[in-house]
């Protein structure tokens, strides 16, 4: 299954979703009449989710969370998720969901504003699924009118309104206090593991050095001392190496391309051949 990278995948055909863009921050509106739908997403920045009608229901390796009416989580960016939506069968099916995607200068404006200072942490903070209080309700209620005259919006207004949001999502639950700070920075961690989880993600070296919790000439230094390759050499002969034994599954060439991550079937097979000297379709009807 193609993976959609978001926000951008949202606005984009197929999706066509509406959107709302200003400096550091990406607001989709997700609304639609459907009993269940489902698909792969990989966030491009941190994901803060208001479910309004019906049920979203993520999964990232072995969590799951099941988001409600009426109900938000918050999910860091450089993570792959799949998804489900189920309308409300009492309201005709529908979904109806809003996306919030944060930056990481935005984050640091919101701390900057609330005078937060830097709370350091041995793990990471669990995510959780919060219920969405009156008050906070009325702040998203609010925002849905910005999406029928966008061009009518102050952005610098939306911007403070986002940042009062986050300054009471901080004050009212410590947890989401601690998820916020750790947005900006994540939790040193072992190189080998984050690449095992992430070689098949899109994902870029900047995530992976934020996964890490280093910067980016420290992961590159890091990873170079680990395994002799730089990172992009690293994933692309992994993933290359994966394709090779799933090509003797039953599995089409096009689904093995796009679960490791490869931007395009025709791409997926000039590496392929250039590194093992013939074609995924080739090797693949070997074995047949």
């Amino acid at each position: 299954m193609r993976v959609i990278k978001v926000p951008q995948g949202l606005v984009e055909a197929p999706n066509y979703q509406r959107d709302l863009k200003f400096n550091g921050i990406t607001i989709v509106e997700s609304c639609a009449h459907t009993q269940k739908r489902h698909g792969t997403m990989f966030l491009d920045d941190h994901m803060l989710l208001i479910v309004l009608e019906g049920t979203n229901t993520f999964k990232h390796g072995k969590s799951e969370y099941v988001v409600h009416k009426n109900e938000m989580v918050i999910l860091k960016k450089a993570t792959l998720v799949t998804y489900e939506k189920t309308g409300n069968p009492d309201h005709d099916d529908i979904f109806d969901s809003m996306m919030f995607f944060l930056k990481d200068e935005f984050l640091v404006d919101f701390m900057k504003m609330a005078k937060i200072e830097t709370v350091e942490t041995t793990e990471m903070v669990r995510v959780n699924v919060k219920p969405v209080k009156d008050h906070l309700m009325k702040f998203f209620e609010s925002i849905q009118p910005y999406f029928h005259e966008p061009e009518k919006i102050d952005g610098g207004l939306v911007k403070l309104k986002m940042l009062e949001l986050l300054y009471d999502l901080a004050l009212t639950d410590k947890n989401l206090l601690l998820q916020l700070l750790q947005l900006k920075r994540q939790i040193y961690a072992d190189i080998p593991a984050i690449m095992e989880a992430n070689y098949a993600n899109p994902i870029s070296i900047a995530d992976l050095a934020y996964l890490s919790g280093r910067s980016l000439s420290a992961f590159k230094r890091d990873f170079f001392a680990i395994y002799q390759f730089t990172p992009a050499q690293w994933i692309r002969e992994k993933r290359l190496a994966k394709a090779k034994e799933m090509l003797v599954t039953e599995m089409p060439v096009s689904d093995i391309c796009y679960s490791l991550g490869f931007e395009s079937v025709s791409h997926f097979s000039r590496l392929f051949k250039s590194y093992y000297g013939i074609t995924p379709s080739s090797l693949k009807t070997d074995k047949t």
